[in-house]
């Protein structure tokens, strides 16, 4: 029995033995991986690619020289500059803007407007900021695909139906809208019943003035003179001796602050000093009061009315004048910081990060999310675009020089 046992346990041991050198058994078959989904984003205006770890950059275009419009582009400047420190970075990227003196004028634009198109890296543009410098730049931006919002472009013709570029936005008002409020206060306010009109030959000169004539008329006022003058004149006393000869009322400038600020002073010297002088966004800055002197006490101006100002606003001044040491200098600060706003909530809701993390924005996407923009509560009130590119809340407000400072007298 024993050698039974000792039989069966040897059997036993052997089975183990045989079992142990045996071949392991093959693992279960592993299901493929599929293959990585490919990134794609398409669009039919291009795709702007930002490399990862670099920046996501916007054109800013202003004027930046020339006496009275190198302060209403700094002005600008500023505001965009806090819009960007407030938003901090889209998607992980960093925002710089990429700074450029428009002037005031269709040659710097449109040469601002080709060096900005040379670069496929620039996603979009804040500005440009006179019209005279939109215009041209617009047909450039339009022809290559870049969207453009101005803060300060009003001239009618850039958002008229027959004319508007479809890259074209702004946030500030259509001067279909600041001219017929000037004219009404003029008339019903001052009470003034003729008028002469003098532009600078730019087109949002020329296009205000008109504005202003033609709602001044139709309110029952007579234009009893329409004049012009060059940019870069200093002696105004040809033309306001002409205009006296008309015995206006009230003499409306729809330029800029140098000349402004000539004619202001120079009418006294024709024996006018007792006209009514009234301006526009052209002139309501500070700068103005500072080249007028006395001569600047009772002039009126047009600007954005600070009453339809956003929530946001009091906190902004505040922010303006802790990064700058002073007080806004000029009336587009609040529309710039809304217009690079724009673009950079819209390029938020367009862009797409790829597996190696570069940034990904489609033109046409893009400018379709900035046409879509409704209901944003902006710095200047809360913004629409329509169909024709303006964004902008469209109040006007009356201000005049009262001891040496702008002061709101009509909203």
């Amino acid at each position: 029995m024993r050698s039974r046992y000792l039989l069966i346990s040897i059997v036993a041991l052997l089975a183990l033995i045989v079992s142990a050198c045996a071949a392991p058994a093959a693992p279960p078959p592993k299901e493929e991986a599929a293959p990585a989904e490919e990134f794609t984003y398409e669009d039919e205006w291009g795709v702007v690619v930002i490399p990862a770890g670099e920046p996501l950059r916007l054109g800013f275009v202003a004027g930046l020289s020339g006496a009275g419009i190198d302060v209403l582009g700094l002005d600008e400047k500023r505001g965009a500059e806090l819009a960007v420190k407030d938003k901090g970075e889209v998607l992980g990227f960093p925002i710089e803007l990429q700074v450029e003196d428009g002037q005031c004028n269709a040659e710097g634009g449109q040469t601002v407007a080709n060096k900005l198109v040379a670069d496929p890296e620039i996603v979009a543009v804040v500005g440009h900021m006179c019209s005279s410098s939109c215009i041209p730049a617009a047909d450039i931006y339009d022809q290559n695909h870049y969207s453009m919002v101005s803060p300060s472009c009003t001239a009618p013709s850039l958002t008229d139906p027959a004319t508007h570029k479809p890259i074209f936005f702004r946030t500030a008002w259509n001067d279909k809208i600041q001219g017929p409020a000037a004219a009404k206060f003029a008339y019903d306010v001052l009470g003034v019943r003729k008028v002469a009109t003098i532009h600078d030959g730019s087109p949002y000169a020329e296009q205000l003035g008109q504005e202003f004539a033609k709602a001044f008329e139709a309110l029952g006022g007579q234009i009893v003179a329409r004049e012009a003058v060059n940019v870069g004149d200093t002696d105004m006393r040809p033309v306001l001796t002409r205009i006296k000869a008309e015995d206006p009322d009230l003499i409306y400038w729809s330029g800029f602050v140098a000349e402004g600020a000539y004619l202001a002073v120079q009418r006294a010297d024709v024996g006018m000093e007792d006209v009514y002088f009234m301006g526009a966004d052209g002139i309501r800055a500070d700068a103005f009061i500072e080249a007028a002197g006395d001569a600047a006490e009772g002039v009126y101006a047009s600007a954005a009315n600070p009453g339809e100002a956003g929530p946001g606003m009091e906190d902004f001044l505040k922010a303006y004048k802790e990064a700058y040491g002073e007080d806004p200098i000029a009336p587009f600060h609040a529309h710039a910081y809304d217009a690079t706003m724009l673009i950079l909530n819209a390029i938020e809701q367009v862009a797409k990060v790829d597996p190696e993390g570069n940034l990904h924005i489609g033109r046409k996407a893009l400018r379709d999310a900035i046409a879509n923009t409704k209901g944003y509560q902006g710095l200047t009130g809360t913004l629409s675009c329509d169909e024709n590119g303006d964004c902008g809340v469209g109040s006007v407000a009356i201000s005049k020089v009262e001891n040496g400072k702008w002061v709101v007298v009509s909203d």
